[in-house]
């Protein structure tokens, strides 16, 4: 077999069993690839020996005939995840030299089904940005390129390594995070697959955190197929994470039927923005035409407190992170400042955080050290979770009526240029704008390929559902994926 990391989980899984290739050959084929796609910026800590080390250990298990899907599949792992003595830098400075002497519940669970870890991706600095320029490492570069345009792309953030790497088959699927959006946007942005699940279905332990209440992993895939297969090897029951959901995992896959007659599919008023592009605006009505003859009725809705997501966001989630960072001081791990003469613990301190965080980062934790004073703590933090119960009632009142999954544009525009002079940070957190009400009600979405602009770059539709339903969410994905036959790929310039 030629081409072995252009396969899918699904078509892997069925070759391996096959016995039409190994594990072994599998993981050599993509450490091929990544060896020749340094220009990406996707791989920052390439583990090549562990992963020769874990397929053998994968061929064995399928020889055994006990193998799990996940068994002997070369994957990526987002750099936030912590993996046992290899560096986790969350690609920040601050955390230069941490290797962790444990694993994160949900690498564990990968390797426990046999999975091979290739390396460690990319990504935006403590998973904070939309572009994946913020990250210590160099920016993550997208694979695909407009038209006859040499102009490198950002491939999304802050998953933008994960999604590189997925998207020009470096390896057959990626670990992600999506805290408002940082799975479903790059997936997006790359034309892949990519899922946020119910808050709680995936372990948090050991996680570098950013906003606590609103991080969640999930899997960046390069099918709906692969991403229910990838999803359930993910998630589990941790009693080591409070928010963790003591509910059965079902198999999701086995659910993948791709009959949706009945379902009703809610679309959003309050989505259609003021400028949004025309071919966002045609995709997001193809895609509902698509669910239409698939079967599902269509019924517009309202969610009306939409409009308050993005500010109530950016209190909550700076907020989160300033009091998670508080924990980077200098002195257990990472980075530590050179010290003058006469400097005491104040002085290590200042100069440490300054040196090791950039200045994203510092932003926010300015941002959210701010609206968590004394002054300003009811004016703006609690202000804003009140707005966010107000966001999960919206949805809560749409499923009670009857709404099985809500259809709406995943990004308000194709990938952008890397470098965009943009001096307002506002411009690039508008981004989010489609995803972070998602997070702040705890539900699952899920962004699929659907079409691509006038450029040829991929354009994605979100899917949002019901909590705990991401088999019924997965189901209605792969009705909309068959629909819209998205088969196209980056050209090869790396």
């Amino acid at each position: 077999m030629t081409d072995l990391n252009t396969l899918t989980i699904a078509e892997a899984r069925d070759a391996l069993r096959r016995g039409d290739t190994t594990a072994i050959e599998l993981t050599e084929a993509c450490l091929t690839a990544i060896d020749g796609a340094g220009a990406l910026g996707a791989f920052v800590h390439h583990t090549p020996d562990l992963a020769r080390e874990q397929a053998q250990a994968a061929d064995a298990r399928i020889k055994a005939g006990e193998a799990p899907a996940m068994c002997g599949i070369p994957l990526g792992i987002k750099d936030l995840f912590c993996t046992k003595g290899v560096p986790s830098q969350a690609a920040s400075g601050i955390l230069r030299g941490f290797t962790p002497e444990y694993e994160s519940t949900v690498s564990q669970n990968l390797f426990d089904a046999g999975a091979v870890m290739l390396g460690k991706l990319n990504m935006d600095e403590f998973a904070m940005g939309s572009s994946n320029e913020t990250s210590v490492y160099g920016n993550a570069v997208n694979p695909w390129r407009r038209g006859n345009d040499d102009a490198a792309l950002t491939p999304g953030g802050s998953s933008g390594g994960s999604a590189s790497a997925v998207a020009a088959d470096l390896c057959l699927a990626a670990t992600g995070t999506d805290t408002g959006g940082s799975i479903r946007q790059p997936a997006a942005f790359t034309g892949i697959t990519g899922i946020k699940p119910t808050y709680g279905r995936c372990s948090r332990w050991g996680i570098v955190a950013f906003a606590s209440s609103l991080d969640q992993a999930g899997p960046m895939t390069k099918s709906v197929r692969d991403s229910a297969i990838m999803l359930q090897a993910m998630c589990s029951h941790d009693p080591k994470d409070s928010t963790s959901a003591d509910i059965p995992v079902p198999d999701f896959e086995a659910m993948l039927t791709g009959d949706i007659k009945g379902k009703v599919i809610g679309i959003p008023k309050e989505y259609r923005m003021d400028g949004m592009p025309a071919e966002i605006e045609k995709l997001w009505a193809d895609g509902t035409a698509m669910l239409k003859d698939a079967g599902a009725e269509i019924r517009d809705i309202s969610l009306p407190h939409t409009k308050y997501a993005l500010p109530a966001y950016y209190v909550i989630a700076p907020a989160e992170a300033s009091s998670n960072l508080a924990r980077y001081d200098g002195v257990r791990y990472g980075h530590r400042a050179t010290l003058d003469q006469g400097d005491g613990i104040t002085e290590m301190y200042e100069k440490t955080r300054a040196e090791g965080f950039g200045a994203e980062v510092q932003r926010r934790v300015m941002v959210g050290t701010y609206v968590l004073s004394a002054g300003f703590y009811d004016a703006y933090y609690n202000r804003a979770r009140k707005v966010r119960a107000l966001i999960k009632r919206d949805f809560e009142t749409v499923f009670d009526e009857g709404i099985d999954a809500i259809l709406t544009p995943a990004t308000p525009s194709a990938a952008f240029e890397l470098g965009r002079e943009t001096s307002d940070p506002v411009e690039m957190y508008l981004n989010d704008v489609f995803t972070v009400t998602v997070n702040l009600a705890g539900l699952p979405g899920i962004a699929v390929p659907a079409g691509l602009d006038a450029q040829g770059l991929p354009l994605g539709l979100q899917l949002i559902g019901r909590p705990w339903e991401e088999g019924d969410l997965l189901n209605t994905a792969y009705a909309l994926e068959q629909a819209a036959g998205f088969v196209a790929k980056p050209q090869k310039w790396w």
